[in-house]
């Protein structure tokens, strides 16, 4: 039986890592492609490094800021120079059951494959002293006392990365009921996606109708839930097709088709080639 994608998750709730992030851990992951299952939160301060994200081709260098959102697949290619990494992360389990999700759009652009920020080295050095103070604090206070954290830490970095990545002043606390219930479909979409593509059950999931979901998220994001369940869905089909050896077969039952013919046709749909075809496209 063919072996499933490797997935990363982290022990804790959450964790912050230092300089001690060494050449040898990355080409760990050079082999052969893995898929996230936490969220990273990185800052390259020196070094270079290659890497596919998703199928597609990054370079990471000084000063970029980099996020990973659960149900990434990775594969290093080549690190060059002294490296100086920082990396902050939230496991799978915090993240699926934690329900505050700061802002819809900067979610959808990290899943559609905008993931790195280039930052002035000013910025840059103001987000190393903040890894810098949470990895003193990881390390000095228990694991009890790290839990009770984390709520907090997740609110706020993630509404540091939606001011870098979207540069607005503007307060990120939602503004409506209706935006409030439009990121949390987006939180529960990076969770289900590769169980379930039923509108209805997201809808259900946050105790709306059908309707109400399709409207808001339509008015919010401009995109329609079937699209964005789709998109996270066809992204990580297509990865896995290009990163891995599994079958077509395998790769339609851990995204929770009923049958392979089902796949195909979905597949096609959206990239207006086969599963195979794709696979084998130069």
């Amino acid at each position: 039986m063919e072996e499933q994608i490797p997935k990363i998750d982290l022990p804790e709730e959450w964790i912050v890592v230092g300089t001690e992030i060494k050449r040898e851990v990355l080409y760990l992951y050079a082999n052969y492609p893995v898929c996230l299952k936490c969220e990273m939160i990185i800052l390259c301060m020196e070094g270079e490094i290659e890497a596919t994200v998703n199928i597609n081709k990054v370079h990471v260098q000084a000063n970029d800021f980099f996020v990973l959102m659960p149900g990434s697949i990775i594969q290093i290619h080549r690190v060059e120079g002294k490296l100086k990494i920082y990396a902050m992360g939230f496991s799978h389990k915090y993240i699926k059951r934690n329900s505050q999700v700061q802002n819809t759009s900067e979610m959808l652009y990290w899943i559609l494959g905008r993931p790195k920020l280039s930052l002035e080295a000013t910025g840059a050095t103001m987000l190393e002293e903040f890894f810098l103070f949470l990895s003193k604090v990881y390390k000095f206070i228990s694991e009890e006392n790290r839990m009770k954290m984390t709520d907090n830490l997740y609110r706020d970095a993630h509404t540091c990365i939606s001011l870098l990545y979207k540069n607005k002043k503007a307060n990120q606390t939602p503004k409506s009921k209706s935006e409030l219930l439009c990121r949390n479909f987006m939180q529960l979409a990076v969770c289900h996606y590769a169980q379930t593509r039923n509108v209805a059950w997201y809808a259900k999931k946050l105790g709306i109708t059908h309707a109400y979901l399709c409207s808001i998220v339509k008015k919010s994001t401009g995109n329609t839930c079937m699209n964005i369940i789709s998109c996270m869905v066809i992204k990580n089909a297509k990865s896995q097709l290009k990163l891995t050896g599994l079958s077509i077969q395998a790769i339609s039952d851990s995204l929770n088709f009923a049958d392979i013919s089902f796949f195909g046709k979905y597949f096609k749909r959206y990239t207006g080639m086969s599963p195979s075809e794709y696979r084998n496209k130069g």
